[in-house]
């Protein structure tokens, strides 16, 4: 496994999104994950599963202390004190005393973003999480939050992919000290059977899959969380850092079209 390392924090370049998982699925898929090296794992209370991913992690071969844990705070938590009383529930559900990154799941124009981020920044104050982000941010929203929150914030959680290589807020963030984290990198399957992928697949003995995993986690401050219930899957994500793309296949496979992005939004909601 290889780190980026943020303000002094080493965090896996890849790990496991947990969304739309449930139940045996989920924690099936998050103890196998763990067992295969993933120290990485992403969860949200809007994802129901919290109570799956802990108890996978809780009955891991691993410490608590190995696996860098991610929860996110639903946005129609607004309050200061609904805040911090979800992340409670939220730990409760997780079976830990502490998260290592709690981010606030969406921008919400009807919150303060002073409150929010007041409220996140107390969370760490208080140990109930190590680290504090947002996530869906754009760069004025990052720059907000940066400006009320007490506390550093580590990461910007968007959906990042050849389709939409996030160009503007991925300089803003090197720029800044903080984290790119990458969600839906095969852009729901849209980079699948894209001919650039296939073709530099098999000049390097790889599947497009894992040569878009490549793109993504070869740009400096970024990691990424794919999503995989398969164990075949989810050791082929894994297998990744063997290789190393040139700078021109980077270009060449960063193509940003709003078409695409639009139609791997679309299949993300069709849950394909």
């Amino acid at each position: 496994m290889e780190y980026e390392t943020i303000q002094d924090i080493d965090v896996p370049k890849i790990g496991l999104g947990t969304w739309r998982m449930e139940g045996s699925t989920c924690r099936n898929a998050v103890a196998t994950a763990i067992d295969l090296g993933y120290r990485h794992i992403d969860t949200a209370q809007a994802y129901g599963n919290e109570r799956q991913v802990g108890q996978a992690i809780e009955n891991a071969a691993v410490d608590r202390e190995e696996v860098f844990l991610t929860t996110k705070v639903w946005p129609m938590h607004r309050t200061h004190d609904a805040i911090i009383d979800s992340v409670h529930e939220s730990l409760a559900r997780l079976g830990t005393n502490y998260v290592d990154l709690l981010l606030i799941h969406w921008p919400n124009p009807i919150a303060a973003t002073r409150e929010v981020m007041s409220a996140l920044s107390d969370a760490q104050n208080d140990g109930l999480t190590r680290h504090i982000g947002v996530s869906n941010f754009d760069e004025e929203q990052l720059k907000s939050a940066q400006k009320d929150a007490e506390a550093p914030v580590l990461t910007d959680q968007v959906q990042f992919h050849p389709y939409n290589p996030q160009r503007e807020l991925l300089d803003y963030c090197r720029a800044n000290d903080v984290l790119l984290t990458a969600y839906s990198p095969l852009a729901h399957g849209g980079a699948l059977h894209d001919q650039i992928l296939t073709t530099l697949g098999k000049k390097y003995d790889k599947t497009p899959a894992q040569v878009t995993l490549r793109w993504v986690i070869q740009h400096d401050g970024v990691v990424t969380i794919p999503k995989s219930t398969s164990r075949a899957h989810l050791e082929e994500n894994l297998d990744i850092f063997d290789f190393e793309l040139t700078e021109t296949e980077m270009e060449l496979i960063a193509r940003p079209s709003r078409i695409r992005t639009g139609m791997s939004m679309f299949r993300g909601r069709l849950g394909v």
